[in-house]
């Protein structure tokens, strides 16, 4: 009766504290409303940053571009590597022929018009070229509670947070989806900022369109802490309700 009664005391919190009231999850969007054919799509320009890998192609009007185009491109990607241009710890990529050019901070116009300015003056080595600029290493890093965790490699040059949670299989039910934290370098800076994915002003937020590099967090929520919680407590519970009915079991065996 003793071990009978030591076994409700032990089980009756414990149902109690796994009964605890659950608040509702928030869902993506939840407070967009329909603003069909009101709202202008703004993308932000990419600007280079460290370590990035670029693709640049120059393409003229000569009438032996195998010769004359060919010893300003490198190749883009191979068996052996990435290929293309590695803007450095300084910001700079060495160009063949031209020297050393500044990459840091421009975005990809910005960059054609300098490499085609030095094509052009003060010596024209290439008639009217052509400048063209895409990135070989676009990357987005997504940690925290998603279902796949990991770096996710974008094909194109335009993302946005929702695509890339998509990517990563959704937020899970214990993160938080109104507090979604980006890292992002900005023209040699590292910034964090926070987007709130249940937000009607989502589509307004300067971390909406993501940029290369960036790492998006999401973080657990209390629910998650406090599951884990309980998850230790039902643990040892169960633990000492075993102990006390192998000892009740004995007791009943010997007595």
């Amino acid at each position: 009766m003793k071990f009978t009664r030591l076994f409700f005391l032990l089980a009756v919190p414990l149902y109690l504290f796994s009964c605890s009231t659950q608040k509702k999850t928030p869902y993506y969007l939840e407070n967009v409303v329909d603003t069909s054919g009101r709202e202008e799509v703004k993308v932000p320009e990419l600007r280079f940053q460290k370590n990035d890998m670029l693709c640049i192609q120059v393409y003229s009007l000569s009438t032996k571009p195998e010769l004359s185009d060919a010893i300003y491109n490198l190749p883009c990607g191979s068996t052996s590597g990435p290929g293309g241009f590695l803007i450095d710890a300084h910001g700079n990529i060495d160009y063949p022929r031209l020297g050393t050019i500044h990459a840091e901070g421009m975005t990809k116009q910005e960059l054609a018009a300098v490499i085609k300015k030095r094509l052009t003056e003060p010596v024209e080595l290439l008639k009217d070229p052509t400048v063209i600029i895409r990135f070989l290493n676009y990357k987005i890093t997504v940690l925290g509670e998603v279902a796949q965790q990991g770096v996710i490699t974008i094909p194109g040059e335009k993302v946005n947070i929702l695509e890339v949670v998509g990517l990563a299989g959704g937020i899970t039910d214990f993160g938080k989806k109104n507090t979604v934290k980006i890292i992002r370098e900005n023209n040699g800076k590292r910034e964090v900022g926070y987007i709130d994915l249940t937000s009607k002003d989502v589509f307004q937020s300067p971390y909406f369109n993501l940029m290369q590099n960036d790492v998006v967090l999401v973080e657990p929520t209390k629910q998650k802490a406090r599951q884990a919680e309980q998850s230790i407590v039902a643990q040892r519970i169960t633990f000492a309700l075993s102990l006390i009915t192998s000892a009740a079991f004995i007791y009943n065996i010997f007595k």
